[in-house]
C-alpha cells in the first residue's frame, strides 16, 4: 500500500494565506478549473486554496483534471477528501473530456478562473518522446483555451516556463521578459521549450480572437515539498542522495549559475499573477539570487547530518564565464509588489523537514 504524502506544514499554509492576502476574496463564491491539479505547481496551489477557502470562509469549488484518480486517493488523500474539490479523471489532450466540462453542466456553473498548469516536467520525455511532450504542451493549451472562451472565465493563467527565452547569454545577469532569445528550433531536444512558445502564441492569439483575459507565469526553478527527486532538478537530486547518505555528484564542473524560488513564494505569485496580473502580460516567477551548482550543493550538505561528501566531476576551465539561468523579475516586483521572502538555506530546511514524515 502505498503511503500518502504529509499536508503541507501550517507555517507554509500561513505564509501563503499572508502573502496573497486580501486578494483571497476575489475568490469569494469561486468556481474554478485546474489542470495539473496533483503535480508539484498543483499540489502546493490546491492546498493553499483549501487553506484559504477555510479562512475567509470564500465558499469556493475547484474542478480539478488529473490523469490518475487513484494516485491522488492513495498519496494524497487530504486533497481527495476535501469538500471544495472535484477531481475528474483525464487527458489535457482529450477534446471530449474537455467537450463533456464546456456542457450543460458547465453553463449551469460556469468557471469563474481557469489555470492551466499540466505539463510534464521530464527530461526523459523531452529526450525520448518529443512529440509526445510538444503535443501534451500544445493541444492540451488549446482545450483549456477553447473551455475558458465556452465558459466566458473572466481570468485564465497559463504557467509557462523560463525555458522559451533559449539559452542565456553569459554576460547577461538577468533574463528580462522582453529578451528576444529563443531556444534552437532544430534541436530535438527543444520540444519543452518550443511547445512552451506555442503555447504563449495561443494564448495571444485566443486573446486577440476572443478576447481572453490570459494572464502568463514564466516559471524557472524551485523547491519545496513534493518537488521530484528523481528528475533533473539538481537541487532534487542533490537532496535525495544527501538524505540517503551519499555523496552528492556533480556531473559537470559545478560552476554554472542558477536560482530557486520556495514554493511557497511561488503558489503566492502564481495566485497574484492569476488575480492581478495584466491581460496578455507575461511575468517571471522566480529567485534572482545566483548560486553556482557546487554553491547549492553546498547548501544541501550543510542542512544534513552527517555531512555528505561533495564530488565534481569536471574541472572548471580557467578564463570562462559560466553558463547563466537567472531570471529578472523586476516587472512582477514592480507591478504586482512581489518578492522573494524565503531564502535558500531556509528553503532546504523546511523541504528536508517535510520529506522527513514523507514516504520518499
Amino acid at each position: 500500500m502505498t503511503q500518502p504524502y504529509p499536508p503541507l506544514p501550517q507555517q507554509d499554509l500561513n505564509h501563503v494565506l499572508h502573502g496573497v492576502g486580501n486578494d483571497w476574496r476575489q475568490l469569494q463564491n469561486a468556481n474554478i478549473f485546474l489542470t495539473g491539479g496533483t503535480g508539484f505547481f498543483g499540489c502546493w496551489l490546491l492546498e493553499s486554496l483549501i487553506y484559504a477557502n477555510q479562512h475567509f470562509q470564500l465558499n469556493l469549488k475547484a474542478t480539478i483534471l488529473t490523469r490518475n484518480l487513484e494516485r491522488i486517493s492513495q498519496q494524497l488523500p487530504h486533497l481527495a477528501n476535501a469538500a471544495e474539490l472535484n477531481f475528474i479523471e483525464g487527458d489535457v489532450r482529450d477534446k471530449s473530456t474537455f467537450v463533456r466540462l464546456s456542457g450543460v453542466e458547465a453553463h449551469k456553473s460556469p468557471f469563474t478562473h481557469i489555470i492551466h498548469a499540466a505539463t510534464p516536467a521530464s527530461a526523459y520525455i523531452n529526450e525520448t518522446a518529443p512529440l509526445e511532450m510538444f503535443d501534451v504542451i500544445v493541444e492540451g493549451t488549446r482545450n483549456v483555451l477553447d473551455l475558458a472562451t465556452q465558459c466566458g472565465a473572466p481570468k485564465v493563467l497559463l504557467t509557462s516556463s523560463g525555458a522559451i527565452y533559449g539559452k542565456q547569454p553569459v554576460d547577461l545577469s538577468h533574463l528580462p521578459e522582453d529578451f528576444s532569445g529563443g531556444p534552437d528550433s532544430l534541436n530535438i531536444n527543444s520540444s519543452y521549450s518550443e511547445g512552451k512558445r506555442a503555447a504563449e502564441w495561443l494564448c495571444a492569439a485566443y486573446i486577440n480572437s476572443h478576447h481572453l483575459p490570459i494572464k502568463i507565469a514564466r516559471c524557472f526553478a524551485f523547491v519545496g515539498p513534493h518537488l521530484p527527486l528523481d528528475e533533473h532538478f539538481a537541487i532534487g537530486n542533490f537532496i535525495r542522495d544527501a538524505r540517503a547518505g551519499k555523496a552528492i555528484h556533480i556531473a559537470g564542473d559545478g560552476t554554472p549559475l542558477r536560482s530557486y524560488l520556495y514554493a511557497a513564494d511561488l503558489a503566492i505569485w502564481l495566485w497574484k499573477v492569476l488575480l492581478n496580473g495584466k491581460v496578455g502580460r507575461a511575468y517571471n516567477v522566480g529567485s534572482e539570487d545566483a548560486f553556482s551548482i557546487r554553491e547549492i550543493a553546498e547548501h544541501v550538505a550543510n542542512a544534513v547530518s552527517p555531512k555528505p561528501k561533495i564530488i565534481v566531476a569536471q574541472k572548471a576551465q580557467s578564463g570562462q564565464l559560466a553558463s547563466r539561468y537567472i531570471p529578472s523579475t523586476q516587472r512582477a516586483q514592480n507591478e504586482l509588489k512581489l518578492t522573494q521572502q524565503i531564502s535558500l538555506t531556509e528553503a532546504i530546511s523546511r523541504t528536508l523537514s517535510w520529506l522527513d514524515n514523507s514516504p520518499l
